[in-house]
């Protein structure tokens, strides 16, 4: 009898073994959108995002009436365009190190991405609940993300072939790996055409891609005068908002929210000239703007004009470091605290960062300032906050005079939604 029953149950556990092996094989092989799980071989769930899991290597369109859904790191290879309809969702999947996922431009390809003041393309997390209906609805800001969320996804990273000052004349971009010959910028065009960025919102990203290594929101990499960008908003990024890396190409119209590390970073003799900017320091900010200078023979600069930077307790206004050069023209500087009790921060030529030749640029012309206001707490001197003699291009107001025009930031950024321009 014990064996009888013993055979039985063997029986029994075979016949549950073999139906258990034969449900798990109706999944094998089938891949589902994110969001979705497999249930006896059939994906189930809502998500109706494209997934976009492989490099774009012919001329390619993203319409509005889908939601693009970026499944790694997705490059726009050399000689081809990626056109991207304005109001249309670009969302990155999670995922750090080598796979964090960005939408990289590679030297030679091209992203025509042209938004509109009623339709702005906007990159973001796949947690990001926004949705077609919310931006046709002119609903812009997340739904269900604070606008501080960052590292999320990756970002947007524009590489091309103008000038850098560099270890060489092209070098690998930060956040890629070296495996990665898209990863490549620098050459010998100036005026290299990446293509057309206009009114482009950029949020939650930033991820982590090794020791402490984040990737910015926008990242421009050699990228040549040919390329128009124009009305970007970055919106909790864990690293930069936006970083150029040498290049001349020209931005207009920019805003920074909540950025992790530094607002606006030029480094490797950027030639080019950002007008008309916005930052909102947040709790994360390091400095509203840090300056570089070049890093190998070439020796060019950069013009920083018509800018309104609001701080926050822990954030500086700026940090000029490693010789650099260029001009920063009408930028109006509020809301830093005390410098004596909380890191007031400094546009300052002494920072324990910089070095005897950033005093030098500024001495002998390379390096200057014209028309920076502060509104300054009570009881602290503007030579205590713009030192090294750059208090003489400084002045201290109540009302500002200089500074960005905001109007072009009203209408379609998450910060305008958020009311957060009231200030500006």
């Amino acid at each position: 009898m014990k064996k009888s029953i013993l055979l039985l149950l063997s029986v029994v556990a075979l016949a549950l073994g073999m139906q258990s092996c034969k449900e798990k094989n109706k999944c094998e092989g089938v891949t589902c959108n994110n969001g979705q799980v497999c249930v006896d071989g059939i994906c189930q769930g809502s998500t109706t995002n494209l997934i976009v899991s492989s490099n774009i290597t012919t001329n390619t369109t993203w319409t509005k009436n889908n939601i693009y859904e970026l499944g790694g790191r997705i490059t726009v290879l050399t000689g081809v365009t990626l056109t991207i309809e304005a109001g249309t969702i670009i969302k990155g999947q999670a995922g750090t190190g080598a796979n964090a996922t960005a939408l990289l431009v590679a030297r030679g390809g091209k992203l025509q991405a042209v938004g509109t003041a009623l339709a702005p393309i906007i990159f973001t997390t796949v947690a990001d609940e926004l949705s077609k209906e919310n931006v046709a609805a002119g609903n812009f800001a997340s739904p269900n993300l604070d606008a501080s969320t960052s590292g999320l996804w990756g970002g947007l990273i524009i590489l091309g072939r103008s000038p850098i000052s560099a270890s060489a004349n092209e070098v690998q971009i930060e956040g890629i790996p070296t495996t990665d010959a898209n990863g490549l910028y620098g050459g010998t065009d100036s005026l290299d055409n990446s293509g057309t960025l206009k009114y482009i919102s950029i949020r939650h990203g930033g991820a982590n891609i090794g020791n402490g290594n984040e990737i910015n929101g926008l990242t421009l990499g050699g990228v040549g005068a040919g390329t128009v960008i124009e009305h970007i908003e970055v919106v909790g990024n864990q690293d930069d908002g936006i970083e150029f890396f040498g290049g001349s190409v020209n931005v207009k119209y920019a805003l920074i929210l909540n950025s992790g590390d530094d607002a606006i970073d030029t480094d490797q003799a950027w030639s080019g000239t950002l007008d008309n900017f916005i930052v909102i320091a947040g709790s994360a900010t390091d400095h509203a703007l840090e300056i570089d200078g070049p890093e190998g023979t070439r020796n060019a600069a950069h013009t920083v004009k018509n800018g309104s930077i609001k701080g926050f307790t822990t954030s500086e206004l700026a940090d000029f470091r490693s010789c650099p050069r260029g001009s920063f023209e009408n930028i109006f500087f509020f809301n830093f605290p005390d410098p004596a009790t909380a890191g007031f921060g400094d546009l300052s030529l002494s920072n324990p960062t910089s070095s005897t030749c950033t005093v030098d640029n500024f001495t002998s012309g390379v390096l200057n300032f014209t028309g920076l206001e502060a509104i300054l707490p009570s009881g602290v001197a503007l030579s205590a906050v713009f030192k090294s003699g750059t208090d003489a291009d400084a002045t201290s107001v109540t009302t500002r005079t200089v500074g960005a025009t905001k109007s072009e930031f009203t209408g379609w950024t998450w910060a305008d939604e958020a009311s957060l321009l009231g200030d500006f």
